[in-house]
């Protein structure tokens, strides 16, 4: 079956927080149903999407580029917002760099700027990247339409040089009167430089009729009015255009269409998930090894409980029989690390006294987590199920549900940084979703309707957290 002969290299999923509007398998589902043998993903400073993206491609046939669109540092202006560029990995040492640049975007740069990384950086991260220079938003387009001509020779020759034989001259064609004024220069610049062209569509939303809301979510991110004449806006040319669209587009100009699919035969390498990797606790004793630490830390701590609760002869005896049982399944589960892990800076954080919870959900039917006071709740007084929390019939990772006090809990996460190593500790995000009722207020606000009147509406819509109702679904009824 032959394919279409363009790909999208420029697509923003809902992972560009409150700026995309296109999920990621759905980016996939779009490849896909315009025969497109690959498509890209290029989020706004980050790679939340990555996986999930890679995922939904391979499941749909269609091949999958990681990438990026990472601001440039403006060294002559940093008080300007920075330029995009856009990041396409083409193998594994390509997608570990792009990682490390995206990072390096958020860690490098001062709170309440957009991350951005310098020329500097990108040229020590630059093997195995793909650069597109930015198209319409980024830094040569920008030179040019302000007339700076050398600077833009310059800036292009220097991103040439960091990125050797991997840099594309992006061309947009959002049928708008700056890029129609520009273009001439940019097709000269590149010729000039011997760099090849490519046509790209810096695409926000499925379908042309997403265009006014997306206009919104725009708006509702920047606590912006609709009627505001001087906000963010993207043109309704924004949205994944099928292939013969884009070829029509660039008629005139067929080699830069033809080059996205060259560029995405360069790339070959998807975010793949993996096991959880533990790190070794340092709280090995000399000569044991993690499962017996365990056991020994176990033995001793259940000691101390059954002293608390003055157990008799034939209780103890249930006790250990159970702590045997645990010790076993976690040693043959492979756990034990996990279990020394979580025990080490519970008890450190109960040390210094930082108020901890009593344990809930599943864990809490472990007599182990209960000796080493990972848990404070007596497993077998309440009737609680080891097997809830770990199976061999469902190998996956253990997860205790723990709390913190929200005054000291940061003591207790750099705690962990300091003891395991900062690049050894991660934190989960939280991405937050506008549900049914909260869209319509904050629609409503956008649009500049009375308060009163948008909240009516949207106190019709029923409320439940479990199961929260969509749109659709309170219409239908």
């Amino acid at each position: 079956m032959p394919h279409a002969e363009f790909v999208h290299l420029r697509v923003h999923s809902a992972y560009s927080l409150s700026e995309g509007a296109i999920k990621p398998d759905r980016i996939a589902a779009l490849a896909r149903e315009g025969g497109m043998p690959a498509a890209a993903i290029t989020d706004t400073a980050n790679l939340f999407g990555a996986l999930e993206f890679s995922q939904a491609c391979a499941a749909k046939g269609v091949q999958p580029i990681v990438g990026c669109q990472l601001a440039l540092t403006r060294p002559e202006a940093p008080a300007l917002p920075p330029d995009p560029l856009v990041l396409l990995a083409q193998d594994g040492a390509g997608l570990a760099n792009l990682q490390r640049l995206s990072s390096r975007g958020f860690l490098d740069t001062e709170p309440g700027l957009r991350p951005q990384v310098s020329l500097a950086t990108l040229r020590a991260h630059q093997e195995g990247l793909i650069l597109l220079t930015g198209g319409t938003p980024g830094p040569i387009f920008r030179l040019l339409a302000e007339g700076q001509r050398p600077a833009a020779e310059a800036l292009l020759a220097a991103l040439a040089e960091a990125v050797p034989g991997r840099v594309a001259v992006e061309l947009h064609r959002h049928r708008l009167a700056a890029e129609r004024a520009v273009e001439p220069g940019l097709l000269a610049l590149a010729d000039a430089a011997r760099l090849p062209l490519v046509a790209t569509n810096d695409c926000f939303f499925a379908t042309p009729a997403m265009h006014e809301a997306h206009d919104a979510l725009l708006c509702i991110a920047e606590g912006r009015l609709l009627a505001e004449s001087d906000r963010r806006r993207v043109s309704p040319e924004h949205w994944f255009k099928p292939a013969a669209a884009m070829r029509a587009l660039f008629a005139d100009l067929p080699d830069a269409a033809d080059n996205t699919l060259a560029i995405a035969r360069r790339c070959a390498v998807m975010a793949e998930s993996r096991k959880p990797l533990l790190p070794v606790c340092p709280k090995v004793r000399p000569g044991a090894s993690e499962a017996e630490t365990l056991a020994e830390m176990a033995v001793e701590g259940l000691a101390r409980r059954m002293a608390a609760i003055a157990a008799d002869a034939a209780t103890q005896d249930r006790y250990r029989e159970r702590l045997d049982y645990e010790l076993a399944m976690i040693a043959r589960m492979g756990f034990p690390g996990y279990f020394l892990i979580v025990a080490d800076f519970i008890q450190w954080a109960k040390g210094r006294g930082i108020p901890v919870g009593p344990g809930r959900g599943s864990g809490a039917g472990s007599v182990v987590a209960w000796a080493l006071t990972i848990t404070d709740l007596d497993p077998l007084r309440f009737d609680l199920l080891f097997e809830r929390f770990l199976n061999p019939e469902r190998v996956s990772m253990p997860d205790f549900d723990i709390d913190f006090c929200q005054d000291r809990r940061d003591e207790v996460i750099d705690y962990v940084r300091r003891e395991y190593g900062a690049d050894r500790v991660a934190q989960i995000i939280t991405f937050g979703k506008l549900q049914a009722r909260a869209a319509v207020r904050d629609v409503g606000r956008v649009l500049g309707l009375p308060f009163g009147q948008v909240n009516k509406v949207a106190e019709l819509i029923p409320n439940n957290p479990a199961k929260p109702v969509t749109l659709a679904q309170a219409v239908d009824g």
